[in-house]
């Protein structure tokens, strides 16, 4: 069973595509990222993707970074991303999955990290520093606790990494729209409908696509062809710039274009 997996199908039966919606945790502080959080619940988000923020943020641009940083200057803790994932999971029903690089993961205790996410209410973890042939320990974890593990795949990767991340991804392969960290673009490279008709080939059943998303028309494009978009930094700018509340429209307006 997956949460995910079902949140997808959920969305897809009803005839839109799955919104996974991304917020650093921390930011502003913790107790406005939680809510605003809950407000992308609220807002049409199927799936939640929340970012503990880490010091050395390799896959994220320059709105995501600050955020991070400004939330580690605020006194985030690692341990406070299960604060934060128990209170939101009380709130809504939408799963969660954490977005984390790999060092805390290790340094927590990957068995310890699972059983203390899946205690809070979280539903997996999407991990883009690390390969599923260099996550023994984490798949072992997984699929003791049966939370979800989220692989990237990338317009590059070969077919037979594409074999491999399909047989280790449940809930969905993240499918990267484009090479380079996240952010927004006018376009969206025409890599990603490839490479999403290449994990089909291998098994993949669900594949959301992410990074550069950031229109409802952009929304409206991926999921003609993948099961859900990912959209993160536009969503942050929102917070940032406007609040609970610019956030809530900026996440509605998104939703609008998942409809097929």
């Amino acid at each position: 069973m997956s949460r995910v997996s079902d949140a997808i199908d959920a969305a897809n039966a009803a005839g839109r595509g799955a919104f996974v919606g991304y917020l650093p945790l921390g930011y502003p502080d913790l107790q406005t990222s939680i809510d605003a959080a809950v407000a992308l619940a609220e807002s049409g988000v199927d799936v939640l993707e929340l970012g503990p923020p880490y010091s050395d943020p390799v896959m994220d641009g320059v709105v995501i970074q600050e955020a991070t940083q400004a939330a580690l200057a605020g006194g985030f803790r690692l341990r406070d991303t299960f604060t934060a994932v128990r209170e939101i999971a009380a709130r809504t029903d939408v799963p969660i999955l954490v977005m984390t690089y790999w060092n805390p993961v290790l340094q927590y205790g990957v068995d310890r990290y699972a059983d203390d996410l899946l205690a809070a209410g979280g539903a997996g973890l999407i991990t883009p520093d690390i390969t599923p042939d260099a996550a023994a320990d984490w798949v072992a974890a997984s699929e003791r606790t049966g939370l979800d593990r989220v692989f990237l795949a990338a317009p590059t990767s070969t077919d037979e990494r594409l074999e491999m991340i399909a047989g280790a991804s449940t809930g969905f392969v993240y499918t990267v729209s484009t090479m380079g960290i996240t952010g927004e673009r006018a376009e969206l490279d025409a890599a990603a409908r490839g490479l999403v008709a290449r994990l089909r080939d291998h098994g993949v059943r669900h594949a959301c696509v992410g990074i550069g998303i950031s229109t409802p028309e952009q929304v409206a494009g991926v999921v003609e062809y993948a099961d859900g978009a990912i959209v993160g930094t536009t969503l942050v700018r929102a917070l940032r710039d406007g609040g609970v509340e610019a956030l809530r429209a900026e996440a509605r307006a998104l939703a609008s274009g998942t409809a097929r």
